[in-house]
């Protein structure tokens, strides 16, 4: 509480904002009963509006928790849903909607698969329809839409993060319940707990008259040396995956409640929440110095720092960075929000000082808490055993760029290749990819509406002398453009997002019968490792 409360913690921050490019953060602590909060920069730039403790935030994947501990209050309640326990099969609780792709999964996925990433199933992130699409997807349709879409792995083979697997969970509660998930949320969890100004989904917070404490989210256009801002959309469609909106003040209560097991939060829903599922990194790849592997238990993630259990969540979508922690055995927590993608490494490196403070590690064991720091460091003695520790953990280090789950999966979907990309190519076709063909087949010939049963319709057009989608529809909003690379079927695929700045490419194909294309694959999915296939629809 004391280094919270110091010039220290606060020069630290606002040095690190300045370094990430966050406009505003907001950060609340508990040590056992007490809680302290504090705000720092701006909730938006223009108008100039300060940011608080107060202020809102989309808090993305750190909703999980309460989607988890949504199911475990079913889970408890044995009098009157005995049939919801963990091991027991979703398509049994859900036996008209929960149908995946083949028998084997839809009769063997449980509710622990769903709520630790481990059931298989991709993440199919650009199959969701947003609001603002014609057939906008709800709860119920992302469920019954897991029987058209591939899954990439066998169930529990391995840990893979799938967002629609957490709506799955709110669309079980709705019809367990006969609630709305926002009802089920407000009922036993925002007003049991005091949390007044938390809401689901943006609009909800408007309807309650907190527009004015919503914070603005920020892209840094590193080009240009500016912010690009936007309001954080409505995302009905991915409920509890995401769309919290909630304050540091609030969650900090949430974040109380599973530390000192207050109502709702019993022992039993407790120890349910944070049972080891899941293991994220079997490899063992570039683990931190005094910390252990990471563990997924039921959306949140566990992993001991010298000897302390530290159990908590991040959340990252465009324009917006989250964290919360806590360490049961010393009763302290901590939540993190800031208003732009580099919020989520400040709250790490925050995360970090804040839990050795607790801890009271000397000074000297710590990592640098910033690049310029790290630059200093590697010039003083190589024998100072601060140095020592920095050569010996990378990652202890923030990353220049914390990227939101959006990002990552377009930079993976460009430098993995594929099965087919991935073999021995003869000279010629790498001279081929080296200068792409001119094209020659008419565009018209491309042109027309495709259609996939998980993928819904993509339709193709020519937009300033090139092939182009528009699926601004979608939860991940995005435009399409084919560049040409050879035999007049062979195109990569430019994405631009609506909301991040940046140009992401993959593999498309079209398949062509007597002169015009009839399928187009589009490698939309880079887990599942092949073309997602789209057939042109005829014309009524």
């Amino acid at each position: 509480m004391e280094f919270f409360q110091s010039e220290s913690f606060a020069s630290q921050v606002r040095h690190l904002m300045a370094q990430y490019h966050v406009p505003g953060l907001s950060v609340a602590i508990v040590q056992d009963d007490e809680i302290a909060s504090a705000g720092y920069g701006h909730a938006s730039l223009e108008p100039s509006k300060p940011c608080t403790a107060d202020t809102l935030f989309d808090i993305a994947s750190c909703s999980k928790s309460l989607t988890a501990a949504s199911v475990g209050l079913l889970v408890e309640d044995n009098e009157r849903y005995p049939e919801v326990q963990y091991q027991a099969t979703m398509s049994s609780l859900l036996p008209e909607d929960f149908v995946m792709p083949s028998q084997e999964y839809t009769d063997g996925v449980t509710v622990d698969d769903v709520l630790s990433h481990r059931t298989g199933m991709a993440g199919h992130d650009s199959s969701f329809m947003g609001p603002q699409a014609e057939h906008p997807d709800d709860a119920r349709s992302i469920t019954r839409n897991l029987r058209n879409l591939p899954v990439a792995h066998p169930l529990r083979a391995r840990y893979l993060y799938c967002n629609m697997m957490f709506t799955v969970a709110t669309h079980l509660v709705e019809v367990k319940t006969q609630q709305s998930f926002t009802e089920f949320l407000e009922e036993r969890f925002f007003r049991p707990l005091g949390m007044d100004s938390t809401s689901l989904q943006p609009s909800s917070a408007r309807a309650k008259g907190f527009g004015d404490r919503i914070a603005r989210g920020y892209d840094w256009d590193k080009e240009n040396s500016r912010y690009r801002d936007f309001a954080g959309p409505d995302c009905p469609e991915g409920q509890g995956a995401g769309s919290i909106i909630t304050s540091a003040n609030d969650f900090i209560k949430w974040v109380k409640a599973l530390l000192r097991r207050e109502d709702p939060i019993s022992e039993k829903v407790y120890q349910g929440l944070i049972r080891l599922r899941s293991f994220p990194n079997p490899g063992m790849k570039r683990l931190k110095r005094f910390q252990s592997p990471g563990f997924y238990a039921a959306g949140i993630e566990v992993h001991w720092y010298r000897g302390y259990m530290v159990v908590g969540h991040d959340g990252s979508i465009p324009g917006f960075g989250s964290r919360f922690f806590f360490l049961p055995e010393l009763g302290f927590g901590a939540v993190l929000m800031g208003n732009s993608g580099g919020a989520n490494s400040v709250a790490t490196a925050l995360s970090k000082q804040l839990i050795n403070a607790v801890l009271k590690v000397p000074e000297i064991e710590r990592p640098p808490k910033s690049k310029k720091e790290v630059k200093k460091t590697s010039k003083a003695d190589k024998n100072n055993l601060a140095v020592r520790l920095k050569n010996q953990s990378p990652e202890q280090i923030p990353k220049d760029e914390e990227q939101s789950d959006r990002q990552k999966k377009l930079q993976v979907k460009v430098q993995a290749p594929s099965a087919e990309t991935s073999q021995p190519k003869s000279k010629e076709s790498q001279q081929t990819e080296k200068k792409p063909q001119p094209q020659t087949t008419p565009l018209s010939a491309y042109v027309g509406k495709y259609w996939n049963p998980g993928y819904h319709t993509l339709t193709v057009e020519v937009k300033d002398g090139e092939l182009f989608i528009d699926a601004r529809d979608r939860s991940d909003a995005f435009t399409l453009t084919f560049e040409h690379v050879s035999n007049e079927t062979k195109y990569t695929a430019h994405l631009r997002d609506e909301y991040e700045e940046g140009d992401a490419t993959f593999r498309a194909e079209f398949v062509f019968e007597n002169g015009r294309a009839v399928r187009m694959g589009l490698d939309l999915e880079e887990a599942v490792k092949q073309l997602i296939w789209f057939d042109l629809q005829k014309e009524p």
